[in-house]
């Protein structure tokens, strides 16, 4: 896969993830589409090779901040909003510390469930 693939295939992902967030999401919904944006980054950085691994944690990691940036606003009520806006800040940077512990045991699962290469 080429960078642009990736960045395509990315781009997509998060296409797809606010039509979901169209009519609200659930925090575990947020949650999920999280997970699966690491997942799609990671398997796609893994067959780059220009990016060293902190190059490739950053470029994941920014993936997540795409899609907080995209989507989060659909899983707070309207009502709750304008506290939303003043925690707003707060709650995506623990998202991304979040996101950034996580993507070290999605790394591995993606890893070991990736096929073994054949000689």
């Amino acid at each position: 896969m080429t960078p642009e693939q990736l960045q395509s295939a990315v781009l997509g992902f998060i296409a797809g993830a606010r039509l979901k967030a169209a009519g609200g999401l659930t925090v575990a919904e947020f949650g999920s589409l999280v997970v699966e944006v690491i997942r799609l980054a990671v398997a796609g950085l893994d067959t780059i090779t220009t990016l060293d691994g902190p190059g490739k944690k950053a470029w994941s990691l920014a993936c997540v901040g795409t899609l907080f940036d995209a989507v989060a606003d659909s899983c707070v009520p309207l009502l709750a909003r304008p506290v939303w806006w003043i925690v707003r800040p707060a709650v995506r940077t623990l998202v991304l510390s979040a996101a950034g512990g996580a993507l070290e045991q999605i790394l591995t699962l993606t890893r070991a469930a990736a096929p073994e290469p054949t000689a």
